[in-house]
């Protein structure tokens, strides 16, 4: 069963842009909640993690970071075992 995969973000911002673009590379459908759209979003991803900066995803439920450990999971050879 694949993994639910959710990224707190914007439209355009760069990290946001290259998250997404990971995530496509993997085939992973995911839930875009676009804070910049739907404001409340972020109130939402505040909630969840604590946190008020973007991207901001979360893998099964579970808080895994930003951009930055997401590209790091993915160098590791990690990202895939999470996905899947």
């Amino acid at each position: 069963m694949a993994a639910k995969v959710e990224v707190y973000g914007t439209t355009n911002c760069r990290k946001c842009v290259d998250v997404r673009a990971v995530l496509d590379r993997y085939g992973v459908d995911y839930i875009d909640h676009m804070i910049d759209l739907m404001p409340h979003e972020k109130d939402e991803m505040v909630r969840r993690c604590g946190l008020r900066y973007y991207p901001q995803i979360f893998i099964d439920g579970e808080h895994i970071g930003g951009e930055e450990e997401l590209m790091m999971l993915d160098a590791e050879g990690r990202l895939n075992d999470l996905l899947s």
